[in-house]
């Protein structure tokens, strides 16, 4: 995964995989979803995004599996 920050458009791009885009999908006025031929998540994208995504603050946290 990686993420992108345009500070000259305020856009946060967020890639999810590399796989060709084949459809985008608008949200909301300014998230839009990309996605590949099969319906899976390519990358989304946010307008507007100190406003709308907080982008100013960005952790990664993997939660381990829980075992019973």
């Amino acid at each position: 995964m990686k993420i992108m920050y345009f500070p000259d458009t305020d856009t946060a791009l967020i890639e999810f995989s590399n796989a060709a885009v084949d459809e985008t999908k608008e949200v909301s006025e300014d998230i839009y979803l990309d996605l590949d031929n099969k319906g899976n998540l390519v990358s989304m994208t946010v307008e507007h995004a100190r406003e709308k995504a907080n982008i100013s603050e960005v952790s990664f946290h993997q939660i381990e599996k829980v075992v019973a």
